[in-house]
């Protein structure tokens, strides 16, 4: 198989696109860099093609015919407001890579989708519940999927598959700096001595999933004869308490817990996943709990020596990134 992975030098861009040529796909890598690294995508053997997605048709003719596309090209930050620019990244480039993929011939298209279609609904939050994004970033996501289901209604013949990503974390995000998971923030904190921050009283919860069960679920979703949106997450909550606690118990330290007010209006306290629908239809769950995914995640640590915690980071390399994890999640 010949595989496109858009934004594949981002976080869970560059797991999928190793892994797919890991298990013998070739795979080719479309990424404008804006902010994803090479040093994701080291040890990665494909060809990798710097491009935007919204602007220029060129990229089409260097990528050539593809059997798949993983689209995970995206703003990812929550905090962005600018919500032309939101829109043109996400949902306008979205379209080019829909029309490449029917022009290539691609049968199957996995994209990226996320939990906050929910906003602050009701939890364990299930695919058929109403959406109620709380910022620009959810509700181009969820515009995403309306156009993907009228793109498939107008292209029986490929299949379309949204994947509502809960909260992911894990190795090559440090990239992300203040967009990086609360994990990654958190054991950046608590390395370089400082007391991990959180806000008041730290009971809001996640589902937290592993970004290798992310990969799993996107290898799953392209094996399936279906079309549609499903979540992808663990179907357990995990408390900000219990981040901290558990970071503790796999770095070996105890640092009192530093409370704040939270000052973001559209946040979302309580997020959780109903995994049924990808379990019955796509084969999919989380191997990963909280607990496991952290201690494989830091399993690099040495008391006293920064871990290397996005596996392709050397230890001097880890100490600048550590510098940035500073600010809250």
């Amino acid at each position: 198989m010949r595989a496109l992975v858009t934004g594949g030098a981002g976080f869970i861009g560059s797991n999928l696109a190793l892994e797919l040529e890991a298990k013998g796909h070739a795979v080719v890598v479309l990424d404008d860099f804006s902010s994803g690294s090479f040093e994701n995508l080291k040890g990665f053997n494909g060809d990798v093609i710097a491009a935007d997605a919204v602007r220029g048709a060129d990229w089409v003719y260097r990528v050539g015919p593809v059997d798949a596309v993983f689209h995970e090209a995206a703003i990812t930050d929550t905090t962005v407001t600018d919500q032309k620019r939101m829109m043109e990244v996400n949902v306008e480039a979205f379209r080019n890579v829909l029309d490449f993929a029917a022009e290539s011939g691609a049968k199957r298209v996995v994209y990226a989708s996320s939990a906050g279609v929910y906003g602050a609904g009701p939890t364990p939050m299930k695919e058929g519940q109403k959406a109620d994004p709380l910022n620009v970033y959810a509700f181009s996501k969820r515009v995403m999927e309306r156009v993907a289901d009228d793109f498939q209604r107008e292209n029986p013949g490929m299949k379309i598959i949204g994947l509502r990503y809960f909260n992911v974390y894990g190795p090559r995000e440090s990239f992300k700096k203040a967009a990086a998971s609360m994990i990654w923030q958190l054991s950046g904190q608590i390395i370089a001595g400082k007391r991990p921050r959180i806000f008041k009283w730290g009971e809001q919860f996640r589902d937290f999933i592993y970004v290798k069960d992310v990969v799993s679920a996107n290898l799953r979703a392209l094996e399936a004869d279906v079309s549609g949106v499903f979540n992808v997450c663990t179907g357990k909550p995990a408390t900000f308490n219990k981040i901290i606690e558990t970071l503790h118990q796999v770095l070996g330290t105890k640092l009192e817990t530093e409370f704040f007010e939270n000052p973001y209006g559209f946040y979302q306290n309580e997020t959780l996943g109903d995994s049924s629908g990808a379990t019955s239809v796509l084969g999919f769950t989380a191997k990963y709990g909280i607990e496991d995914g952290i201690r494989d995640y830091l399993s690099g640590y040495k008391p006293g020596a920064a871990p290397d915690r996005t596996v392709t980071l050397r230890p001097e390399q880890m100490r600048e990134a550590i510098k940035s994890a500073t600010k809250a999640p």
